[in-house]
Formats: C-alpha cells, structure tokens, sequence
C-alpha cells in the first residue's frame, strides 16, 4: 500500500499508508500532566482505563497496568520512576 499526503484539521501534513486517521504529529504534543513521556498506544491504553493522574495509578498493579492493550515493556520503568519522583508506587 503506498502512503498519501493527508492534512489534520490543525493543519499538519503528514505521509500515512494505513486508514487510520490519526495525525501522528497531533498524537506527539499529547501528554498526561505529571506522567513522562511515553508512546502514543500506552498514553491512550492509561486514559482508555480512567487513569489521568500519578495518584490513580498508584490505586493499580505493575501486572494490571501491564495487561491493558497497548501497552508495552519499556513504559513500565518510566512509570515507577514517576510515581517514585511523587512518593508513590504500585499498588502490590
């Protein structure tokens, strides 16, 4: 399948080979306040579970966290570190 020119409605233009309408610049500048950077599937995977803040994910388990859709090994590391920068962890 050959990639097209597609534009999103902000006006970025980007290649993309698949339907997925999607703006993967859009995606980029998403973030959840207080959580680091990580990849675009594992952000949506937390907001799709209701988590939008450090304190609620501390409320979840490492082996419940990493059973959602979309989310990866690598992000894992970055989310203790984050809890831990604010005094929290996972719930064991």
């Amino acid at each position: 399948m050959a990639s097209t020119l597609r534009a999103c409605p902000q006006g970025h233009r980007y290649h993309k080979s698949s339907a997925c309408p999607t703006c993967p610049i859009c995606e980029q500048d998403k973030s959840l306040p207080g959580f680091p950077k990580m990849s675009a599937p594992a952000r949506r995977a937390l907001e799709n579970a209701g988590i939008r803040t450090l304190k609620q994910l501390a409320k979840k388990s490492e082996a419940g966290i990493m059973a959602l859709h979309g989310m990866g090994p690598s992000t894992l590391p970055k989310l203790r570190a984050a809890l831990k920068a604010e005094g929290l962890s996972f719930k064991k």
